[in-house]
């Protein structure tokens, strides 16, 4: 199919929270998205609403960050005109376990070190080389306030997020020169994604983290990632650091009740 205009972002971990909320944005804004998930049926729903609301180009990509040869298939099977990309979102994530160190689940570590920085540097290495080609592209990392402050028992989490910090930080260094903008965002708690359910395995109760305080929505981070990625040519934005009105640090959270705007 022959891409009719040519603002395109791909988004990884689009079935879910951030993820899901930056193509709902983007597309309400005219790109073309890729996105990109393990659950087609996710994709295929995300898909089949925003080609139905908007009238904009939609390939969904079902494969597994963490496998790099399911990255590379996904790549190759693209069409030229796909990989000239506008804006890489590199949103996949997420946190397993809660332990402190001497108690974690080393199972665990595999899964996010393998998905927070393997997975983000598979898909990295594959978009930045077409964007070196074309000489343009923006690159927005979702990194997290446990990238910038640790906390009891986030050892290995903090680990990967300080990891993509320092990424960013040099991909920056690497690819300015090509007129390539590196950035990231980095928010604190966020509700209305299934990140507590997927570090305590699906506990519900475990999950329920924000009854007493109001984080940031995913919404709301999805907003700011569209801002950075629309600036002029001549202006790069490197770093948000955003929390909750409630949440001052990783380690201080007034949870003293919900706020009612």
């Amino acid at each position: 199919m022959k891409i009719s205009f040519s603002k395109k972002v791909m988004i990884t971990g689009a079935t879910s929270g951030i993820g899901n909320a930056n193509a709902k944005i983007f597309a309400k804004n005219g790109f073309n998205l890729i996105i990109t998930g393990r659950r087609k049926e996710k994709l295929d729903e995300l898909k089949k609403k925003l080609t139905n609301k908007y009238s904009i180009h939609i390939i969904s990509l079902c494969f597994d960050i963490r496998n790099q040869a399911e990255v590379k298939k996904a790549w190759k099977s693209l069409k030229p005109e796909w990989k000239q990309l506008d804006i890489l979102i590199n949103n996949a994530g997420l946190a397993k376990g809660f332990q402190p160190i001497h108690e974690g689940n080393s199972d665990d570590w595999e899964v996010m070190i393998d998905t927070n920085v393997k997975g983000l540097l598979y898909i990295t290495r594959l978009v930045s080389q077409e964007m070196v080609k074309n000489k343009k592209g923006h690159i927005i990392n979702l990194c997290s306030s446990a990238g910038h402050e640790v906390y009891p028992n986030g050892n290995v989490y903090c680990a990967t997020k300080f990891a993509v910090d320092a990424l960013t930080k040099s991909m920056r260094l690497d690819l300015y020169k090509f007129g390539i903008r590196v950035s990231q965002v980095s928010p604190g708690h966020v509700e209305e994604t299934e990140f507590a359910l997927v570090r305590f395995d699906g506990d519900e109760n475990k999950a329920k983290m924000y009854q007493d305080f109001t984080p940031l929505k995913s919404k709301d981070v999805a907003e700011i990632i569209y801002f950075v990625g629309t600036r002029q040519k001549h202006i790069n934005i490197q770093d948000i650091l955003v929390m909750g009105t409630q949440q001052a640090s990783n380690n201080y959270i007034d949870r003293s009740g919900r706020l009612i705007n």
